[in-house]
């Protein structure tokens, strides 16, 4: 039994680190932008994704839901009126 845990653990040591992912200046800086977006539109959860822009909602760029027809800055107003219509059917 000891040494299986021996091996295991000279495994465990014997596997090199992960270096961590590298971004460029650009790709750090689209992060930052649909971070910033998802601020502004209030950090909606996925369901409120599929209810504002359907099952494709929470897949799509800030980009594409803009060209859906609700941007970032008006999510939450369209997100709000949905769910006071739909609770007060």
């Amino acid at each position: 039994m000891k040494t299986k845990k021996k091996a295991t653990r000279a495994k465990k040591l014997a596997r090199p680190k992960q270096a961590h992912a590298v971004w460029s200046e650009s790709a750090r800086a689209h992060i930052a932008e649909g971070t910033r977006l998802f601020a502004l539109a209030g950090r909606p959860t996925k369901v409120q994704f599929v209810k504002v822009y359907g099952p494709q909602g929470p897949k799509m760029t800030w980009k594409q839901r803009a060209k859906a027809g609700v941007d970032a800055k008006h999510f939450h107003r369209i997100n709000k009126s949905f769910w006071t219509s739909f609770w007060h059917q």
